[in-house]
């Protein structure tokens, strides 16, 4: 007997191996996916009827800062000096584990209701992160984020407690939890921690998930310190191998490209966050073409400023169109795969398809609404006409999360109290909650 059964609903399934199906079924058990096909004699203690929507592998977010919800709307339209100096830095040093924790929840919640089934994060407090994670439900790769900028004391302290971390959260949650080192970026980890950083994910067996190339001030610094971009250095440090999620990847050389691509790097593209800050535009269309793994990520709140990955693939899709004057570069189903297949192939996870033997991380979106009629190609409507407010149903590692638009794993109305609590206690807002 089956645990969960996924009838009458259209099955994208995003397995090259199999064809979706108009009408069909997804069967569950002990949180693999069993089977995918037009019917089934099982019978299960769960029933769902996906009739008029299409039922899917969640969406993977492969870089953000989940905490950052507490700062969305703070700092909007700034440059990013001013607005990491002067701001979102001087914020975080107010943050406690608890906050990060009501906002970590705060950002689950979200994700959830969006269609997001697993992500990639790193930031600060990552005890508390893991615990509103563990809570969740959701399936996450969490790392600390260290920062050394050339001190040497405290590049130990940051390595000391990013391993302390990886270590004692590996695998927790019956494995939804996984861990990662997560040096900042190349400009503000000294060569010297970084080399560590990689000794250290070899020998606990881990990823490692960093920022490469987001902005020109950076190519620029690191040009002037070592005489070569990041993309060179961390090459020439034997960093980069497929183990490595590498954010932003905006300023690349044809070069850097190849290296990408030669060392299986893994690269997540957050064109929302890169066009609100002005960071660039990253070249994914040549990546792809050279055969790297590029996936999408939302980046924090402060800098996108929600986590909704529907968002993220139009976006994704519509701007390199319009950089490369192409309407068919990035069309619907490649963005679908950068945002599943390509995502759980980042992370490592046997995820991102429906499919025999896969983790039964599944979402349905419900196409019964009057901005997603009439439905021609199920693809193009998801990338161009869907957002995240359109999923009904999300299940993670076979538990349903969200059930008919009610989440079951948490207190929404508790989650949002308590953010704005929270930064009330930071920061100033107008206010608004609910009177009623």
């Amino acid at each position: 007997m089956a645990d969960i059964i996924i009838k009458n609903g259209y099955i994208l399934t995003m397995n090259p191996a199999q064809d979706d199906i108009k009408q069909g079924v997804v069967v569950i058990k002990d949180g693999i996916i069993t089977r995918v096909a037009e019917s089934t004699d099982e019978t299960a203690d769960t029933i769902i009827d996906a009739k008029g929507g299409v039922v899917m592998p969640g969406l993977v977010n492969t870089h953000t800062h989940a905490g950052m919800t507490l700062f969305r709307g703070y700092a909007d339209d700034l440059a990013l000096s001013d607005w990491l100096e002067n701001h979102i830095w001087p914020a975080e040093a107010q943050l406690t584990g608890n906050d990060l924790y009501i906002g970590t929840k705060l950002a689950c919640l979200e994700m959830i209701r969006s269609g997001t089934t697993a992500f990639v994060d790193m930031y600060i407090h990552m005890d508390s992160v893991a615990r509103a994670v563990e809570e969740s439900g959701m399936r996450a790769a969490l790392s600390y984020g260290m920062i050394d900028l050339g001190d040497h004391e405290r590049g130990m302290s940051e390595l000391k407690e990013g391993r302390r971390f990886v270590r004692e959260w590996n695998g927790r949650a019956d494995g939804r939890i996984t861990t990662m080192y997560g040096p900042h970026a190349p400009h503000t980890c000294s060569r010297d921690l970084l080399g560590l950083v990689k000794e250290y994910a070899i020998d606990d067996n881990v990823k490692i998930h960093i920022h490469i190339l987001e902005t020109e001030a950076e190519l620029n610094e690191m040009k002037k310190m070592f005489g070569m971009c990041s993309v060179n250095m961390l090459d020439e440090l034997g960093f980069l191998d497929n183990d490595v999620i590498a954010a932003h990847c905006i300023w690349l050389s044809d070069g850097d490209m190849d290296i990408l691509n030669k060392c299986g790097v893994n690269v997540s593209h957050n064109p929302v966050s890169n066009m609100k800050l002005a960071s660039g535009i990253s070249p994914v269309p040549k990546m792809l073409a050279r055969g790297v793994n590029v996936s999408l990520g939302t980046d924090g709140c402060a800098s996108n400023n929600n986590l909704d990955m529907f968002g993220e693939m139009k976006t994704a899709a519509l701007l390199h169109k319009v950089d490369t004057s192409d309407p068919t570069t990035l069309p619907a189903r490649q963005v679908l795969e950068m945002a599943t297949v390509n995502g759980a192939r980042a992370m490592g996870t046997n995820s991102g398809m429906l499919k025999l033997g896969c983790m039964a991380d599944v979402i349905i979106v419900d196409m019964d609404r009057p901005h997603l009629t009439p439905v021609y190609n199920v693809a193009s409507h998801l990338v161009y006409s869907a957002s995240g407010g359109d999923v009904r149903t999300t299940i993670v590692d076979g538990k349903v999360l969200m059930d008919d638009y009610r989440v079951l794993v948490m207190d929404e109305q508790k989650v949002m109290d308590e953010a704005r609590s929270a930064t009330e206690k930071i920061l100033p807002t107008v206010g608004l909650t609910r009177t009623t």
